[in-house]
């Protein structure tokens, strides 16, 4: 080893004791008679200082001249930092390691920029130089956070006796959901392996086999548009289990959950998790995530709208749609007339016409450049189903179901962040149960499924596959965290004849379903358990934990929105010779 101690260890009881440090220059102060280096590691900082009697004037003066994120290595010993100079910030502030000398391993040239600046670049930048850029505290703290969690996951599955078993990379495309991405075969001209969406295959024959319980760190790929909380590949605490019911694994993962957050974080979690239903999170919040740190809960006042004079209510209410608003309470003094109009023109791009909004006044009554076209009784019907109280700003939606749930749901996100409804810190977890089996695609109109074809029904909606395949609802759950997906499961199905029933909803005809899905429908006849499972997002949990907004900043080598790795510049070009092994032709140029 090179280095006797590492950067974040030494204390005063170290003191006299003949030390090696190695690490990354993190400051310099040239004091002209001494030269003071913060060095840094993973672990932490240490003060060296070149100077007299140790050193002498050559000595400091070649200190002085060492770059900044250069790699050094000094020998020295521990002494007391002066009186008045000890840093109580630091673990090692009490001390400082006294040296002769020092040692450059690497030079640094100057750097873009540095970890330790305040004023940081913007992303595109700190992804070129993604080396420099997890040598930030920040992003150390971040991968340390991952690896602590992944741990905590293994070691909660192992402690109830799940195998680990990985699955293949490459497999076989069987294009449901996203796009897949394809990996060309060179001995098998002409065909291609896709990388895994997930082992979902791959783990239910695991239970057929007999495994009984699988868990595996996983990486994934979907080659989709991306988000600030997506990444084309991710990676997934992957489980399955025989002989459950959703309960079951709801249940072991509300475990897993209070435990994580026990250990990684120090905060108590209530058991069991809360729960809600589909039609409920989407009554009620207007979306399948809701976070649950804060109310503003979704109201609906099509009864009202019905007898009103309003055209835009009424005519809403008579075409079949919903009028449905929320209640910020106290917030009509915070929100001018200039930002309303923000907030109207904010909801239009989640489809909403326009946003209708009343001001509850100090008498309770209901103000609005359209409460005119209001009776007195109608007013007050709608402040009674809002439970409206003076200050409090109400704000509606005259749309279908779909509009009035996106824009509500928007709305209510953006101002639970602007009135600080909840506190950063805190960490709310629960279920979403029972969603539709199936949704309409709206370019194809054909069924497609909503978490995926494998999805078995609930029993009681069962007999719903033939007769009234919308209202069928699935064994399927969802983890949420702060409003944010954090994992997602069903139940299997387990017989050949219900997955065959389902492939043909979804326009797979028994050819292709043999084609593509011919190996799961030949393992369902040979035995299959009753199955189910879940898969958890890694980075998800991570950047939830975190309390970040942006999963690049618990990714280490993290892509940009446009799937790029900005530091390897992938994805490249490929020779000719490459190209023709593989028996493939670009057309990039000719579509240019």
């Amino acid at each position: 080893m090179l280095r006797t101690h590492n950067c974040g260890e030494l204390r005063k009881e170290h003191v006299g004791t003949e030390v090696t440090l190695c690490g990354w220059v993190e400051n310099k102060r040239d004091h002209g008679g001494a030269v003071f280096i913060d060095l840094r590691d993973r672990y932490g900082l240490t003060q060296v200082v070149i100077g007299p009697p140790e050193a002498d004037q050559a000595q400091i003066d070649a200190a002085g001249h060492v770059p900044a994120e250069s790699v050094i290595l000094v020998r020295g010993k521990v002494a007391n930092r002066l009186e008045g100079k000890t840093n109580d910030k630091l673990a090692t502030g009490a001390i400082e390691v006294r040296c002769p000398e020092l040692e450059i391993l690497n030079a640094c040239q100057t750097p873009p920029f540095t970890p330790g600046q305040a004023d940081l670049p913007g992303e595109d930048l700190r992804l070129k130089y993604r080396f420099l850029d997890l040598r930030r505290p920040e992003m150390l703290r971040a991968m340390v956070l991952r690896s602590t969690i992944i741990k905590e996951m293994r070691d909660y599955f192992a402690e109830h006796d799940f195998i680990d078993v990985e699955t293949p990379i490459l497999g076989r495309s069987t294009p449901e959901g996203a796009r897949d991405y394809l990996v060309p075969s060179r001995v098998h001209p002409g065909s291609f392996y896709a990388l895994p969406q997930s082992p979902q295959l791959y783990k239910q024959i695991l239970m057929v086999a007999g495994f009984d319980r699988y868990v595996q760190v996983a990486k994934c790929f979907r080659d989709e548009d991306l988000r600030a909380d997506r990444q084309p590949e991710f990676t997934q605490l992957d489980l399955e289990m025989s002989f459950v019911d959703a309960d079951d694994i709801m249940g072991l993962i509300d475990g897993l959950v209070a435990q994580t957050a026990k250990n990684v974080l120090g905060k108590e979690v209530q058991l069991p998790l809360p729960r809600m239903t589909y039609d409920e999170a989407m009554r009620r919040f207007g979306h399948d995530a809701p976070d649950l740190r804060f109310g503003m809960e979704i109201v609906d006042v099509t009864s009202v709208a019905k007898k009103t004079e309003f055209r835009v209510f009424r005519a809403t209410a008579d075409a079949g749609n919903f009028v449905r608003g929320i209640r910020a309470e106290g917030a009509a003094e915070k929100y001018s007339r200039r930002q309303i109009d923000e907030l109207t023109e904010f909801v239009k791009d989640f489809g909403a016409k326009g946003l209708a909004w009343f001001r509850v006044e100090e008498d309770g009554s209901l103000w609005s450049p359209v409460a005119k076209n209001f009776d007195a009784e109608h007013l007050a019907e709608i402040k009674t189903l809002m439970a409206g109280e003076p200050g409090d700003l109400l704000m509606f939606l005259a749309d279908t179901w779909e509009v009035t749930c996106k824009g509500l749901y928007a709305l209510r996100k953006r101002l639970g962040a602007e009135l600080e409804l909840y506190d950063s810190e805190q960490l709310h977890c629960s279920w979403v149960t029972e969603f539709p089996m199936f949704e309409r695609d709206e370019e194809s109109g054909r069924w497609v499924a909503m978490h995926h074809p494998f999805t078995a029904p609930l029993e009681s909606d069962l007999e719903k596959l033939e007769s009234d395949p919308r209202a069928c609802r699935a064994q399927a759950y969802d983890l949420v965290i702060n409003g944010s997906e954090a994992g997602g499961g069903t139940i299997r199905i387990h017989d050949q004849k219900t997955q065959s029933k389902v492939f043909e909803l979804l326009g797979i005809d028994e050819a292709t379903a043999e084609d593509r899905f011919g190996f799961l429908l030949n393992a369902l006849r040979f035995g299959a358990p009753p199955h189910g499972g879940i898969a958890l997002g890694v980075d998800r949990w991570v950047m939830l934990l975190a309390g970040l907004e942006n999963i690049r900043e618990v990714i280490a080598f993290p892509k940009t929105q446009k799937a790029s790795d900005l530091m390897t510049e992938a994805p490249g070009a490929v020779d000719q010779d490459q190209l023709t092994e593989l028996h493939l032709r670009s057309l990039a140029k000719k579509a240019e």
